[in-house]
């Protein structure tokens, strides 16, 4: 692994401040918190920096409450929590495993960098095949994904909280030195495989919160991966919905594994909650929702299968909806 200088502050102003003082010597940098995928893909030379900031130390970001989760709270402190949703606990308990989850966070799992299998290798393999758009080491490479074109990296966002995040109407907060701000989880992300999200240089995620009728929702996380621990989401379907009286108020589908962003699917949603009718509903929801995805081939399944299996995820991840 590459040398580099790890700095480690103990508050967040400490944090922001170091950021800032490394931006301003012209320096590069990268957050760290749990490290389980940013120290791998260092190991792989990949996209390396000579400055990394911990965010170890620094208290408040641990804090969890039923309508609270800090960026620093661990996935398996998520899985063993009473307080969370459960729908977030049975999502975290489909990450890695349990010595993963014990490192891994909240805000490194939402923050997860995209994965292409032409950029998650080692750096001799990368050298040896020529440069992947992504990381180009200075040779101005094309994506290998879609051939002679550089300017949108279209590498898979493989995390699995953020759609269940999503579905549940959480709320993300962002801290720099210069502001805090918040948005909806669902428009946190960008479409390209390089940018992939709205943080700004300096800037982190601080904690994720959730409206007051969180508890009213219920739902489940669906996940295809080749084996039943330890791997990224080929694809994963997260559902959510609220009953009044016995009846469907509202749903929400979200995709994850797919493309370089997770996808809320508020339009294929609201047309089945339209004349509801159980199973031809979800009949319905699932194709739509098939139709819609665009996955490429940059992960070890087809995009057709993945596609085919969108399918089927959604109607799995509505069996419980169908029996209410």
């Amino acid at each position: 692994m590459p040398p580099f200088n790890l700095h480690i502050p103990s508050t967040l102003d400490e944090a922001l401040s170091k950021a800032s003082e490394l931006s301003s010597a012209g320096k590069e940098y990268d957050w760290i918190s749990g490290g389980t995928d940013l120290i791998p893909n260092y190991k792989w030379h990949i996209n390396t920096k000579k400055d990394v900031i911990s965010l170890s130390g620094i208290d408040e970001l641990y804090v969890m409450t039923p309508l609270r989760i800090g960026a620093m709270v661990s996935l398996q402190e998520i899985v063993e929590s009473n307080s969370v949703h459960p729908l977030i606990s049975q999502a975290a308990s489909k990450i890695a495993s349990v010595m993963i989850r014990r490192s891994a966070t909240l805000g490194g799992n939402i923050c997860l960098d995209t994965r292409c299998f032409w950029f998650n290798q080692t750096e001799e393999w990368r050298e040896s095949i020529d440069w992947c758009h992504k990381c180009d080491c200075g040779t101005g490479a094309d994506c290998r994904v879609i051939p002679n074109q550089n300017d949108l990296c279209v590498a898979t966002y493989q995390a699995d909280l953020a759609p269940v995040l999503m579905c549940l109407g959480a709320t993300i907060h962002l801290s720099s030195l210069d502001e805090s701000r918040s948005m909806p989880i669902s428009e946190f992300f960008r479409l390209d495989g390089m940018t992939r999200n709205v943080l700004k240089k300096g800037e982190i995620v601080t904690h994720i919160t959730f409206p007051e009728d969180l508890f009213e929702w219920e739902g489940d996380y669906q996940k295809l991966r080749q084996r039943e621990s330890w791997d990224f989401p080929e694809a994963g379907v997260a559902v959510t919905w609220k009953r009044e009286g016995g009846v469907i108020e509202d749903l929400r589908v979200a995709t994850t594994g797919l493309e370089s962003v997770p996808v809320l699917h508020t339009e294929q949603a609201m047309e089945a909650l339209e004349g509801w009718d159980g199973k031809d509903s979800v009949t319905k929801l699932s194709e739509s929702v098939r139709r819609s995805v665009k996955p490429v081939l940059n992960t070890w399944y087809p995009p057709s299968y993945r596609k085919k299996m969108v399918k089927v995820l959604t109607r799995r991840a509505c069996s419980a909806l169908l029996e209410g």
